[in-house]
């Protein structure tokens, strides 16, 4: 397939019963989307009254319920298109369906019973037509996508003591636990319980998914109280049952710093029986606290019917990561089951993956390893770093960003608070630059201090040096990673490394393998002076076993130095603007050279980044630029995430075309990803 075609559907409360469709059309490779019923409303008339007895008839309830969707005319003539505009291109329609506040009585709907219009089958069983339902979150933080080989998954199942006195069948712990682990595969996955005397209570579900779980499969009993609240059947201290709210458990998952990035509940009822507000069900509860994918049921489901469905779902998300798909697939499998249209999937990933494979672009593999090779062969190669190298170890600079917005009440909206140089602005201008380092030294400080055991009583404390602690830390962390970035990058036979990072992790790791590594900062500004190795040795030139690590961006001994805030940037491109009228020149001709004249790997950055902005822009007003054309040059883009980026697919296409226009090749994962990729490649080029 060559993508999909997105259809979107919003609907509105008009009058008492009924409501307004508005759509919206996006096609692969297609700049342009189509809308419709903003000029010509379509409409919707819907009485849960003439539902109530065909509940228990899923067919002749999914008949109805097609009849009500497509009796407005503008509802057959859009969904003609999109399905014949899918149908042309080789793709499938996702459809996605977004139920306004003012319509919250149509979250009740059993709308994966609906029928094909055109044959009367089911509409939601298969490959061809994708559905899921769209709820917004009250977490606004970024969804960031994992490689497949990164995923963990924690598998609980909750069988307290107890059941049959409610009623309720007794839960075959082994069996959902065998089924679940056939079904993940390879995925790394824990469980809970571990062992007999574990009890799977509410603290310990918390406890164990903040250890950082990319997949939550939960399988208990959940049912709706009296008044219609959701809540699982959980186990106290004892093993004896536990009742637990959907929003106790919707509140703990809010508060985890990573949550999962799907979860699945293999719970009766935990969409909703349609009765009441569905959305007070649990499954909805966690998508809204910030979960971007859920599958719930939405109904008493038939053991049968979960045998049959989770295994076949599981297997699916393995080939792709692609949720939706999966879904369409298993539902497919129990689509003679009275209760096939049960699973429900609440998502807003509007890629609607789970995972990406490190390297695979719209095109295919990523194919230049061996110019890649070659050039580290011949000594052509140039890495330009970026901080994205920390992250394995620090965490990320967007992190940062939002604690130091958080302490000092940055005031602008929340997606400005990960950007750093605003914040530090705002921090510098505010209160004082030293006001500013001394918080960024405390935060990387704290980072360190909490995460790295067995530190020497010296570099626990709050005013240790943070250059020795780094350096400690770091010594550490590269011992214990075969493919750690700084490591991998020290051993492999390049004179040059320029980078916008302000540590010494690159020079210390170069020392470790041997080598004799210089450090140097870029002088951008003539508020700071910092002596090079080009003061004291004018000749100075970089080999492999004597290189250059270039800090472009500043370095941490020299806080001066260090471009931080707005202000600072601008400066910086203003310096390197006027640079070509300075002698002598602000950057060494070797530098320069080594951006132009060589083979350029662009790791660590992404593209809204400003650290990024600022380095491409100075990377192209190189003299010599239009030698880049002879190499190749790859930069290494993290998958793009779907609450940065109203459509993931046109973003990915924008940052292709604005690194193709420079004859940069991209490689789609995080920077460790290729680094990985990269040492496992050379060392197989130095066997041959």
């Amino acid at each position: 397939m060559v993508g999909f075609a997105d259809l979107e559907l919003s609907l509105h409360l008009r009058d008492e019963k009924t409501y307004s469709i508005e759509g919206r059309l996006t096609l692969p490779d297609s700049d342009v989307d189509t809308f419709f019923g903003h000029d010509q409303p379509i409409l919707m008339a819907y009485d849960p009254l003439d539902f109530e007895d065909l509940i228990l008839t899923p067919e002749e309830y999914g008949k109805k319920l097609s009849e009500v969707f497509f009796k407005d005319a503008g509802m057959v003539a859009l969904w003609t298109k999109a399905r014949a505009s899918a149908q042309a291109l080789g793709s499938a329609l996702r459809l996605r369906l977004l139920i306004s506040a003012s319509a919250w009585q149509l979250n009740n709907i059993y709308w994966e019973s609906m029928l094909d219009p055109q044959d009367g089958s089911p509409l939601f069983t298969g490959e061809k037509v994708l559905f899921s339902r769209y709820l917004s979150a009250a977490d606004l933080r970024p969804v960031k996508l994992r490689p497949k080989g990164e995923l963990k998954a924690l598998v609980v199942v909750a069988a307290p003591q107890g059941l049959s006195e409610y009623k309720l069948a007794d839960i075959d712990i082994q069996g959902e636990m065998e089924r679940a682990k056939e079904s993940l595969g390879a995925i790394p996955t824990t469980f809970l319980p571990a062992k007999p005397e574990e009890r799977v209570t509410l603290n310990q579900i918390v406890e164990k998914l903040r250890d950082g779980y990319d997949l939550l499969y939960l399988a208990a009993h959940g049912t709706l109280t009296a008044s219609g609240e959701p809540m699982l059947w959980l186990e106290n201290d004892e093993g004896k049952v536990e009742r637990v709210l959907a929003a106790q458990l919707a509140e703990r998952v809010n508060e985890l710093q990573q949550q999962p990035r799907l979860a699945v509940l293999a719970s009766c009822q935990s969409a909703g029986k349609g009765a009441g507000n569905a959305l007070q069900a649990i499954g909805p509860r966690l998508s809204q606290a910030g979960i971007p994918a859920v599958i719930a049921m939405q109904g008493n489901v038939s053991m049968d019917s979960i045998k049959k469905f989770m295994p076949l779902f599981f297997n699916e998300l393995n080939r792709d990561g692609q949720i939706d798909r999966a879904l369409a697939v298993a539902r497919g499998s129990i689509r003679e089951a009275q209760d096939f249209w049960m699973p429900v999937l609440f998502m807003r990933l509007r890629s609607g993956k789970v995972w990406y494979v490190p390297g695979l672009g719209e095109g295919g593999e990523f194919d230049k390893w061996p110019a890649i090779i070659a050039a580290l062969q011949n000594e052509k190669c140039t890495p330009i770093l970026g901080p994205g190298l920390y992250e394995p170890m620090l965490g990320s600079w967007r992190d940062m960003s939002a604690g130091l917005a958080k302490k000092f009440n940055f005031p602008l909206a929340s997606f400005y608070r990960e950007a750093l140089p605003q914040v530090t602005q705002f921090v510098a201008s505010n209160q004082s630059l030293d006001t500013l380092l001394t918080s960024i030294n405390s935060m990387i400080r704290s980072t360190l201090q909490q995460r790295f055991e067995d530190l020497p009583e010296a570099l626990k404390k709050p005013n240790a040096s943070l250059l020795d602690l780094l350096k400690f830390c770091g010594e550490k962390f590269r011992s214990n990673q075969e493919f750690e970035q700084h490591k991998v990058l020290a051993k492999l036979p390049l004179p040059i490394y320029i980078t916008t990072n302000y540590d010494n992790m690159l020079a210390e790791a170069l020392t470790e393998a041997g080598r004799a590594p210089e450090v140097a900062i870029c002088p951008w500004s003539e508020r700071f002076y910092e002596e090079s190795v080009y003061d004291r040795e004018p000749d100075y030139r970089p080999t492999v076993e004597r290189p250059l690590v270039y800090h472009l961006f500043g370095h941490l001994k020299n806080p001066e130095s260090m471009v931080l805030t707005e202000d600072d940037y601008y400066e910086f491109l203003i310096g390197f603007t006027m640079a070509k009228k300075r002698t002598p020149a602000i950057i060494p001709p070797l530098i320069t050279r080594a951006m132009t004249d060589a083979n350029l790997l662009v790791l660590g950055f992404q593209l809204d980044d400003w650290t990024f902005r600022a380095l491409f822009r100075t990377v192209m007003a190189q003299q010599g630029s239009a030698r880049r054309g002879r190499y190749a040059h790859v930069g290494v883009q993290v998958e793009l995430d779907d609450a940065r980026n109203i459509d993931t697919r046109r973003a990915r296409k924008f940052v292709e075309k604005y690194f193709g226009d420079s004859e940069i090749n991209l490689y789609w994962g995080k920077s460790d990803d290729f680094i990985g990729q990269l040492a496992r490649q050379w060392d197989a080029a130095q066997k041959e």
